[in-house]
């Protein structure tokens, strides 16, 4: 039986045998090889050489295809029962937020309150940049989803169509690769595929960020490779999905592959701002609450977000009918309403399984 260590040493040598003499892995290889790597199977020196030598030439999208490839054999997969519309699955970065302060959990309320269903996936803080994770907001925020065994998440995003995919929880063989990211002080190559990879298995819209051109163009590039035909990316703030309200917005949205590019601008409907500076959780959750009773520095840019996405996922016709519907659903308390619902879906298990 060939030796695990000679086959990743192989691998290793297409990508690290120098500027003009390395070359990309197949599709195939980069999955083997992240397998090896998932499984401990490569020694922790072969895979700090991988992520190195794979960061200094940068992942072509046949070989984040397969990275996507041994997420979905070896991760968790989520799966939609009964659901009218596809679900929007959140590709955000792992790392977190450190700068200005998250909108997404926000923005998730109000896209539920119309219809809309949500999988996001994350982990705790890691390097680089230890930020604040969507388990730490949807927390600080009364939604304790720490814990959750995976057949509960299923059966949660089966009744609220609302499901958070803990990487701690959910995939503790990704959580072997941490420490490499911590000790080379660098974002792997992973960090790219992690944008784009979605736990649901299925039709959906990825909805992903990314922060240079290059990320933007390896990430069409590899949806279209895995047959993705729903895909919306975006110039976020911190590489999240997270709309700026004091820049213009880069989208660029796939649709049954017609490909459109969007550019929009908060100031045009009188909702530029200063996007937020990210403090601690307990400003984020006062300012939280805040913009869901319709006011407080948040508000404005969780009108803009909730507003462009209830527009780009076709829940209106237009970009003003959106901002429209989300104001009314902040207004209303339908936005706050789902939150409470999520909160007592949540205690209920607790309650089941004292009983």
């Amino acid at each position: 039986m060939t030796n695990n260590k000679e086959i990743f040493k192989n691998l290793l040598k297409k990508i690290g045998s120098g500027e003009k003499t390395s070359k990309g892995l197949t599709r195939k290889e980069s999955a083997e090889a992240l397998k090896l790597m998932l499984t401990g199977k490569a020694s922790p020196a072969q895979i700090g050489a991988f992520m190195i030598a794979h960061r200094i030439r940068r992942p072509e999208p046949q070989e984040l295809s397969g990275m996507l490839d041994t997420y979905i054999e070896l991760g968790p997969n989520l799966i939609s029962k009964n659901r009218t519309s596809p679900p929007l699955c959140f590709g955000m970065p792992f790392d977190g937020r450190c700068r200005t302060s998250p909108i997404y959990p926000l923005t998730s309320l109000v896209l539920l309150s119309n219809g809309n269903t949500i999988v996001l996936q994350g982990g705790k803080r890691m390097p680089i940049k230890y930020g604040v994770t969507p388990i730490e907001l949807f927390s600080t925020l009364g939604l304790n989803l720490k814990g959750l065994p995976l057949k509960q998440v299923q059966l949660g995003f089966n009744k609220n169509g609302f499901a958070l995919i803990h990487q701690p929880d959910h995939f503790p063989l990704a959580e072997t690769i941490i420490k490499y990211r911590e000790e080379l002080g660098k974002r792997p190559p992973l960090a790219s595929m992690e944008l784009i990879w979605t736990p649901h298995i299925g039709e959906h819209l990825i909805l992903s960020g990314f922060v240079h051109p290059p990320t933007e163009e390896r990430a069409w590039k590899t949806l279209e490779q895995r047959g993705e035909k729903h895909i919306i990316l975006i110039k976020g703030l911190e590489g999240s999905i997270d709309l700026p309200t004091n820049r213009s917005c880069i989208i660029g949205s796939m649709q049954n592959g017609e490909f459109s590019r969007i550019i929009l601008h908060a100031k045009d409907h009188f909702l530029q701002g200063i996007d937020t500076k990210w403090s601690d959780l307990k400003t984020w959750k006062k300012h939280a609450f805040q913009a869901l009773d319709n006011k407080g520095p948040l508000i404005n840019a969780v009108k803009w977000n909730s507003g462009v996405y209830l527009w780009l996922t076709g829940k209106s016709h237009t970009i003003q009918e959106g901002l429209q519907i989300a104001e009314e659903s902040i207004l209303s308390g339908a936005a706050i309403k789902s939150l409470e619902n999520l909160i007592s879906w949540k205690n209920s298990l607790g309650h089941k399984s004292m009983n």
